[in-house]
């Protein structure tokens, strides 16, 4: 198997294995699947413990507003009643008005946190360093158990303008946020190797040959946006090993240095004569009047 590690710009994304003989078409398919997924995973394990903290989002009508100008204008959330969290709720207000404040019990509050932490482990980075590849089987996993989570703590659901019921059902609207920026569709991914885009036609063979056991780092690139910059010849931790070693490397210096003390060549214990200056009677000399 061919080992891909994906990078978006100079940060690790995950491991992909594939063969020489797969088309692009289909590596390229698959890999911005992925990158894809663990961006939905990610956009859910940010928004699930708000949903933990605060309850289910108000109306779009409703968001924002303080409870004087909720009553002012008659507003009303139809959706309270119906999506209360398993356990019954227990009141902690959101501050900055976007969810009810009808959050789940601690005991619920704990499915929801406890979920996240599992759903994030399984498409970390980290598991790039553990030398794990990460799977679409992994991501649909990790996305399973975070809507079952949310099916335990809201068996009524959650309303249709919630953004977690979006994203599990692909509606997700990301106009406008940071979000966007990240997410690359099939259409407009590019993989770059070597500073070169493989291009789509072609097979991978075509551009690392037949060895099944060769590992690459690739890069995913929006169309249009030029050839990622080249991977650094070292790496920030050598980098950073480097300097240790060479400021360790100074200090030493520094102190043998210090240490360089010949004034004790002065002294009367370190005349290599004195002996023989003894025997003569020269020692303790002195010119002049006693």
């Amino acid at each position: 198997m061919v080992q891909l590690h994906v990078k978006r710009g100079d940060e690790s994304q995950f491991l992909f294995n594939t063969t020489v003989d797969a088309p692009l078409e289909t590596v390229i398919q698959q890999i911005t699947a992925i990158y894809n997924g663990r961006l939905k995973v990610d956009r859910l394990c940010s928004e699930i413990p708000e949903l933990a903290d605060h309850g289910i989002a108000l109306p779009p009508n409703m968001q924002g507003l303080t409870e004087e100008q909720i009553v002012e204008l008659n507003l009303k959330d139809e959706w309270e009643d119906k999506c209360v969290p398993s356990g019954g709720p227990a009141f902690r207000k959101d501050e900055i008005g976007r969810r009810n404040g009808q959050a789940p019990n601690d005991k619920m509050k704990e499915v929801l946190t406890r979920t996240v932490e599992e759903a994030k482990a399984l498409i970390s980075k980290k598991q790039a360093q553990a030398n794990i590849c990460v799977t679409m089987e992994m991501v649909k996993e990790a996305l399973d158990q975070l809507r079952g989570a949310v099916m335990i703590v809201y068996p009524m659901g959650l309303p249709p303008h919630d953004p977690i019921r979006m994203e599990f059902e692909d509606q997700e609207d990301l106009s406008g946020t940071q979000a966007s920026l990240q997410v690359i569709t099939e259409d407009e991914c590019q993989l770059w190797w070597a500073a070169k885009e493989m291009q789509r036609g072609k097979k991978l063979q075509d551009y690392i040959g037949k060895n099944e056991k060769t590992k690459l780092v690739v890069k995913i690139q929006k169309k249009g946006q030029g050839a990622p910059a080249r991977e650094p010849l070292i790496t920030d931790e050598q980098q950073k090993q480097m300097m240790m070693h060479y400021h360790r490397r100074q200090e030493e210096l520094k102190k043998l240095e210090e240490a360089d003390d010949d004034s004790y060549l002065d002294s009367e214990w370190s005349d290599r004569q004195a002996l023989k200056k003894q025997f003569q009677g020269l020692t303790n000399i002195k010119w002049g009047p006693r």
